[in-house]
């Protein structure tokens, strides 16, 4: 991406015509600058030697390189002997860009005008996206990495990434992923689905869900033909003990690091329950490994993976900790499934070459490690600064999910009405989610209301919680007239 610059037409990108004037040099330097503000010569990209340079603009090749000169200085341009000077700034993410309303779980987020106070449970924080890094892992791959690579992604998965995420999950979650069986795709969901069809295929007609669960679940099972039933959920995670009133299930759909709802951490004795279940009856457990990346109190329980790989299925994305713009997800599946997994896959797109070998780039640099660190102190202080804002407005509700994840569970007062909550924060500005899209059985709920913060703008937390805290007034008076 960076050497392709130094084949652009120069003399349009750098008009020194349009220049104020002055020394030549100065208004070169200009030219240049503008270019970089307006993104038109992008972070790390490499400009021309200063005699080629000079020769295609008809200047001297002094009022190159004072030019370059005066931009080293200011931080526009980094220059180092022997190689090529390159951009090292670029513009700042302008945090009132919108970014998309997230009005319910797994909706794709269009570009539209963003909600002011952005409470919903699915996204994921956009403006901290590591855009200069991941530039830099996109430049060092498409500068090295060998021509025959940059055609279509392999079945499965470019090698080099999967090796890497082997090794970063088996040292971070404690599983037991080889990477022969690991297949990317470009999400949870699409790993999902491929499972589901798979699963289809081989005479499997219903699958067991949390419920209320994930509709990254939901979606895909329903799509593949597959029968959702309910398994019940507690302050312990799902109930699986209520598998017995299914007797023909042999799946198993969970979130054991941070349930998709209430935040609960899936208890050991119930993880073993579910590996020894699926032993005998020879099925399968599905582990979305949802928000395991974000724990704020204590340390994340080890994946259920590690605990049998042959009977557990692992699915994982970047969507969360990265954005769903870098395209990578995950299916570590036992080897009975990874060929019938892949060849689905196949069928549908699959990640962009370009974007794994950058990830696997990205994560063996450190990167990806030092942006999960900032993104939890990130995360925790506002999660703090969230519920200190609920405890002085509402004060005595109860509040679930603090421990982990990127959303909180809180139950409304008496008389407090979430549908009309819902309702009227669309039209004031405020992005929550329908918590009802993600049950299966049982009446609406009207109690509780699901409380994300990754995307919440730190500038307007109490504000939003102020404007929340009416939002419930007005719903409880509206009942009372009702």
């Amino acid at each position: 991406m960076a050497e392709s610059q130094t084949n652009l037409a120069w003399e349009a990108l750098l008009d020194l015509s349009g220049t104020r004037p002055g020394p030549l040099p100065n208004r070169l330097a200009e030219a240049v600058r503008v270019a970089i503000r307006a993104g038109r010569l992008p972070l790390g990209s490499a400009l021309p030697p200063s005699r080629v340079l000079s020769a295609e603009l008809r200047v001297s090749r002094w009022t190159v390189t004072q030019a370059y000169s005066q931009l080293i200085s200011e931080g526009f341009l980094a220059g180092r002997t022997g190689s090529a000077t390159r951009v090292s700034w670029s513009p700042e993410p302008d945090e009132r860009r919108p970014t998309g309303s997230g009005h319910f779980p797994g909706a794709p987020r269009a570009h539209a005008q963003a909600a002011r106070y952005d409470f919903a449970q699915c996204t994921p924080d956009f403006r901290a996206f590591p855009r200069r890094k991941w530039v830099q892992a996109i430049r060092v791959v498409t500068e090295t990495v060998p021509f025959d690579q940059l055609g279509y992604a392999p079945a499965g998965g470019e090698p080099r990434l999967r090796t890497v995420l082997a090794e970063h999950l088996n040292r971070r979650r404690a599983t037991a992923v080889d990477p022969t069986l690991l297949t990317i795709c470009t999400g949870a969901r699409q790993g999902m689905a491929a499972l589901c069809r798979s699963l289809a295929a081989q005479g499997h007609r219903r699958i067991a869900v949390e419920d209320p669960g994930s509709s990254g679940i939901l979606d895909p099972a329903r799509a593949a033909g597959l029968e959702p039933v309910p398994l019940p959920i507690d302050d312990d995670g799902v109930i699986p003990e209520a598998l017995a009133g299914f007797p023909d299930v042999r799946v198993v759909s969970v979130t054991p690091a941070h349930q998709a709802v209430n935040g609960s951490v899936l208890s050991e004795a119930r993880r073993r329950w579910l590996v020894e279940w699926a032993a005998r009856v020879d099925g399968l457990v599905i582990e979305d490994d949802y928000d395991s990346e974000f724990v704020y109190e204590g340390v994340s329980p080890p994946a259920m993976q590690g605990l049998d790989p042959r009977r557990v299925a692992l699915l994982g994305s970047m969507s969360r900790t990265m954005t769903p713009t870098v395209n990578v997800g995950w299916a570590a599946v036992p080897a009975r499934w990874a060929a019938a997994v892949r060849t689905e896959l196949q069928m549908t797109t699959a990640a962009p070459a370009l974007n794994q070998l950058a990830l696997a780039q990205f994560i063996e640099s450190g990167a990806y490690d030092r942006h999960l660190r900032t993104s939890r102190q990130r995360f925790r202080a506002r999660r703090d600064a969230l519920l200190a804002a609920l405890d002085e407005q509402l004060p005595g509700i109860r509040i679930r999910g603090l421990r982990s994840g990127l959303h909180l569970l809180v139950d409304l007062p008496p008389g407090a009405d979430a549908e009309r909550i819902i309702a009227a924060g669309t039209r004031r500005g405020v992005s929550i989610c329908d918590m009802n899209l993600l049950r299966l059985t049982g009446e609406p709920n009207r109690e509780q209301l699901l409380v994300g913060y990754a995307n919440l703008d730190d500038r307007v937390v109490d504000e939003g919680v102020r404007v929340l805290v009416e939002l419930v007034h007005e719903s409880m008076a509206g009942s009372k007239q009702g």
